[in-house]
């Protein structure tokens, strides 16, 4: 696929039925530096993979710096130039994973249809291999870590040509230097080695920034970074302990970056030295007394600033944390997609609870060790209890430290190495996050204080949702409080409604709905939308539903109810406006009366199953003038027939025309099923497909019946 269609890395990701998380189980084209972040992607996550899993589509993103504007999260941790197309893998009735394929640079702002072509053409072979795997009793499960493919070699290279390329390289006045596309350094000339005070062996199988303090900036690890995601060339220029400065230039391709070293003249003044000048004078000069502990060790000394790598892992999590609302959507988070991305075999997170620590979420653990790590005493003689007294982490490289500190803190779970981060939240400790690795690790410094960031991040975000739950709890009861519990029961008269939330948000929305009962062969049907999500918006809504429902019972007519509900919103002058539509049906004699302020006119769907905008005069929104006339309209109501109101949440999507939008409802409206309670289900779903709702959503059907 990357040949066909010219990209330069992506990656496969499965789905397994039971998750809601999209794993990569194989990556090509980029460093595992990079991708681990992105190894797992939860299914409800605002990302480009997600949204093509969630809406069955293909998503591009390829002008410049679209990323940035449609996917925030992701252009925060990978601000650079590149293309990607994100496409779901499916057939047979089920989606079994995801594809992404990264391009250099921007691209055009529309996919290229032979390219389209091929990455769904691809999806289309992965779906049918992932189905055979499975029915053979060979699924593709996802592993710990995904499997870095290798980009194939563009041509084959003897001994002898590999031996005379050396050759070449060390005859050149200038330094050469070779990186993996995880940064680490492959081949170097003696120039490369001696222009930046150090030698072949030291800096082979090292990265640069580690290696050389002298490069320890976040700002050249980030170039790297850069040429490769971009795989456009790239220079900056460095200055070496002696005062002497060094352009590197970066030339990235499919395989890795070839680095050209030289002496540099910053900024006018005297020319740049010859390399062999600056490699003569690197023998007695401050250049060489830092690496020399190098050459000697082989070891880096302590680093003084963050990796580049570890600010964007750390802006990444802090983002997604971020996104998380709900102590549960913290949780989810935390447990499935980030701690993996740590490398870490099993994750649990242990909240206290009246002296103890209660598991509140965990992945990678059988029943029995998940078990055991809930419900111990919050106590210094386990790891999990002193970590929370004290507030200090404390890592376990291997099972043997683990032991020796807590000896009966380890079950036969297979793991080998443990880190364990209090969760402190405002100064008061809230838990404990396990996560354990299925081998020895030696956790480096960097390592160490990444993952104690982490669990403050943690904390203060499972603080943050714990607020939300909180008041979003209180703002749902008030708003179910004031709507209808059940519906009154008619002979002649059949009825369902449903009513969904905002997806985001814990404001409490205005829509409300109301089926009154006025005599034996007479009901009023009534909808609206009180404009704002808050609590007054949801107060003033009450107060609406109760005017037009004393209205009603009084015998007023339509246009009467809309006006009475009119001058009462308006006397009130809360500042807000709210749409409405009323309807009165006589089962009797089959007819409907209605009018509507402002609010979408109802649909019919006849006995025969063709379906209809009613026709009805649209009046001014309630609360904006106080003597708006409403104008009626009566309609007939054939025995069988279906009427539908809604709220604007039901038909509202960005970029459509609502017109348009309700012209489609009609169709779902026309071809749904007869069973009122199932045709109710199916219009929410295929209004909302994705379940991402921007805005409230109520749905009142009503059937006649003879």
């Amino acid at each position: 696929m990357l040949r066909e269609t010219g990209g330069y890395g992506g990656g496969i990701y499965v789905l397994r039925p039971e998750s809601q998380v999209l794993s990569a189980v194989v990556l090509a084209g980029v460093p595992s530096s990079l991708a681990m972040p992105w190894a797992r992607v939860g299914v409800s996550a605002s990302g480009p993979l997600a949204q093509a899993v969630r809406e069955d589509r293909l998503i591009w993103v390829g002008a410049e710096g679209e990323l940035a504007r449609r996917y925030p999260r992701l252009g925060l941790a990978l601000p650079y130039s590149f293309a990607l197309a994100a496409a779901p893998v499916a057939g047979a009735g089920r989606t079994w994973g995801g594809v992404l394929v990264l391009w250099p640079g921007s691209q055009s702002m529309e996919i290229e249809p032979a390219r389209r072509k091929a990455v769904e053409r691809t999806c289309g072979h992965i779906a049918a291999a992932l189905r055979r795997a499975e029915e053979n009793g060979h699924p593709v499960l996802p592993a710990t870590e995904p499997r870095l493919m290798p980009v194939p070699r563009g041509r084959r290279v003897t001994q002898s040509q590999a031996f005379s390329a050396v050759d070449y390289t060390e005859r050149l006045p200038e330094g050469c230097c070779a990186l993996d596309l995880d940064g680490r350094v492959t081949f170097v000339n003696s120039t490369g080695a001696k222009l930046v005070g150090s030698d072949v062996i030291a800096l082979t199988g090292a990265r640069p920034w580690e290696l050389l303090p002298w490069l320890d900036d976040p700002v050249f690890e980030d170039r790297y970074r850069s040429a490769v995601m971009s795989r456009r060339p790239t220079s900056f220029t460095v200055r070496r302990p002696d005062g002497l400065w060094l352009s590197l230039e970066l030339y990235p391709d499919a395989r890795g970056i070839s680095v050209r070293i030289s002496p540099s003249r910053l900024g006018g003044g005297e020319a740049a030295p010859s390399a062999a000048d600056a490699v003569g004078s690197t023998s007695d000069e401050a250049v060489a007394a830092a690496p020399s502990v190098l050459r000697q060790t082989g070891t880096a000394p302590e680093r003084t600033a963050p990796r580049a790598d570890v600010l964007y892992r750390m802006a990444h999590l802090a983002a997604a944390l971020t996104e998380a609302l709900s102590v549960p959507d913290v949780i989810k988070l935390v447990v499935d997609q980030i701690a993996p991305s740590f490398g870490a075999h099993a994750v649990a997170l242990l909240a206290t609870h009246a002296g103890r620590l209660r598991l509140r979420g965990h992945s990678g653990y059988g029943p029995q060790e998940a078990e055991h790590l809930g419900g111990v005493p919050l106590a210094p003689d386990n790891p999990s209890g002193r970590v929370v007294i004290t507030g200090e982490p404390a890592f376990f490289p291997s099972r043997r430290e683990l032991e020796q500190a807590f000896p009966n803190a380890v079950g036969d779970d297979g793991n080998h190495a443990w880190a364990f981060l209090p969760l402190v939240a405002a100064g008061r400790p809230i838990g404990c996050c396990v996560m354990a690795y299925d081998r020895p690790r030696p956790f480096a410094h960097d390592e160490r204080a990444m993952l104690t960031a982490f669990g403050g991040l943690v904390a203060q975000a499972l603080d943050r949702a714990h607020l939300y739950d909180t008041k979003s709890g209180l703002a749902r009861s008030l708003q179910a409080s004031l709507l209808p519990q059940t519906l009154p029961s008619l002979t002649n008269l059949q009825a369902t409604a449903r009513y969904l939330p905002a997806t985001r948000g814990m404001d409490i929305g205005g829509d409300f709905y109301d089926l009154i009962r006025l005599d034996d062969t007479t009901a009023a049907a009534v909808i609206g939308d009180v404009q704002g999500h808050s609590v007054p918006a949801a107060a003033l809504m009450g107060q609406v539903r109760t005017a037009v429902r004393a209205q009603a019972l009084a015998g007023a007519s339509p246009s009467d109810v809309l006006a009475g509900a009119n001058r009462l919103l308006t006397d009130l002058n809360p500042g807000l406006f709210a749409s409405c539509l009323y309807v009165q049906l006589d089962l009797a004699r089959g007819r409907a009366c209605l009018a509507t302020a402002g609010h979408p006119p109802p649909l019919l769907r006849d006995p025969g199953r063709r379906a209809r905008t009613v026709a009805v005069s649209p009046g001014l929104l309630l609360g904006i003038e106080p003597l708006s006339d409403y104008r009626s309209a009566e309609v007939t109501v054939e025995p069988g027939s279906v009427l539908a109101l809604f709220t604007d949440g039901l038909v509202e999507r960005p970029g459509i025309d609502i017109g348009v939008a309700i012209d489609e409802l009609a169709r779902s409206l026309a071809a749904g099923a007869h069973d009122l309670e199932v045709l109710a289900d199916q219009l929410m779903q295929g209004a909302l497909p994705s379940g991402d709702r921007t805005d409230d959503t109520a749905l009142l059907l009503l059937r006649s019946m003879p």
